[in-house]
Parts: structure tokens; C-alpha cells; sequence
């Protein structure tokens, strides 16, 4: 099954999606779409992905967008190696620690956004700064106790859930934002535990071919 993905190499929704792919051992083609350029908004991306926005996947040529359907489509897909418990119970649980990341702070922080505070109501870097490091923290600070309660060196349990796909490229988020992540140890060790792993290793934004520097 061919499976495209359209992304860039700094979204942190498409790193999400390549660290799945790469878990699940998936092989896939890349297309980017420079977001500071603007080549998310033309008409041929909008007839694949009619918000505009990246990610999507096109499978068979069957497109698919937002990160957390197709993070829910990889698993149902392709259900080994699991990025979800088997327990009901369990499986919601990872899903609204996933959804904190994918609802509640990167929504808010990014790249759209920030211009907009930028642009339309005159925002300095400094109260730009103060905006993405006051949702980050509140976000971060629940993931950390629920972490804390039952993480047992990921963000659940001992093994990489959908979660641990959000969280490594909002912890990447934070730092190029230099937010102080100090008051967050689990989540800093879940990230450094993370970089050992080649699926995480290979999603990392800096060794994507449409990266800033990257060989041509």
C-alpha cells in the first residue's frame, strides 16, 4: 500500500504522523509544503487537503487529514506494533493525553496562530513568548501528573503510545521556544528516552530532506 505523506519538516502535527509511520515500519514518500511560503494554501494542496493545512496522507490516493484521525487510522490499519492499550479504559486514557498536546496547547502555538498575534494585533516577541509559554506550561503541568500516575518511562506504561507521538515534537516546540522545562522531569526523561529510538530519531525535524540545510 503506498502511503504519501504531505507535511514539512518543522510542523510538529507531521512529525507526529512520521514517528507513527516509523513505529509502525511503514515506508512512505514525502511532500513538503514550505508553510512560510505560503505553498499550503494553493489550490492543488487544497484539492488533498480542503483546510489547507498539513499534515495529510493520501493512501491509494484516498487523502486523510488532521494528525489525530490519521494517528487513529494507523493504529486500526496497522495494529502491531500497538500505539494504544487493548483496555477500553485504558485507550481513552492515552487518547486525552495525546488530545492535551493536540487540542489544548499546540492549537494555540502555531505557526498561524503566532503570526496572527503578530500581524492583526500587534504582539511583541515578548508578549508572543509570554502566550506560547503560558499554554505550553498549563498543558505540560497536566501531562506531568498523569505521567507521574501512569507513565512507566513513557507517557503510559513501558512502552511508545500515540501520546509519546505528540509529546516529543511539543517538547521540540518548547525548546525552540526556550521555555523552561524544568518543572516538567517526566516529560524531559520520556524526551531523552525517546532519542534512543530509532523511529523517533528518524522522525526528528532536522534530518527531514526538506529541512533548512538539509543535502538536496
Amino acid at each position: 500500500m503506498s502511503i504519501v505523506l504531505h507535511g514539512y519538516w518543522r510542523s510538529s502535527a507531521s512529525y507526529r504522523v512520521r514517528i507513527a509511520l516509523n513505529l509502525k515500519r511503514l515506508c512512505y514518500e514525502q511532500v513538503t509544503h514550505d508553510l512560510r511560503r505560503g505553498e499550503h494554501g494553493g489550490a492543488l494542496y487544497r484539492a488533498i487537503a480542503a483546510n489547507g493545512l498539513v499534515p495529510a496522507i493520501e493512501v491509494e490516493g484516498q487523502p486523510l487529514t488532521q494528525s489525530p484521525a490519521i494517528l487513529e487510522w494507523l493504529e486500526e490499519s496497522y495494529p502491531t506494533p500497538p500505539l494504544l492499550p487493548h483496555d477500553p479504559m485504558q485507550r481513552a486514557l492515552v487518547r486525552s493525553m495525546a488530545l492535551i498536546i493536540a487540542c489544548d496547547i499546540h492549537p494555540l502555538n502555531n505557526l498561524r496562530v503566532l503570526k496572527a498575534l503578530r500581524s492583526e494585533f500587534a504582539a511583541s516577541e515578548q508578549a508572543v513568548q509570554a502566550w506560547v509559554g503560558r499554554w505550553m506550561g498549563e498543558g505540560f503541568a497536566a501531562l506531568e501528573r498523569l505521567v507521574g500516575e501512569h507513565g512507566k518511562g513513557f507517557c503510559f506504561a513501558d512502552s511508545p503510545t500515540i501520546a509519546d507521538c505528540c509529546l516529543i515534537p511539543q517538547i521540540y516546540n518548547a525548546r525552540r521556544f526556550a521555555i523552561d522545562l524544568s518543572a516538567y522531569p517526566a516529560l524531559v526523561a520520556i524526551d531523552e528516552r525517546c532519542k534512543t529510538i530509532d523511529a523517533f530519531v528518524r522522525a526528528a525535524p532536522e534530518v527531514q530532506p526538506d529541512a533548512d540545510g538539509a543535502a538536496s
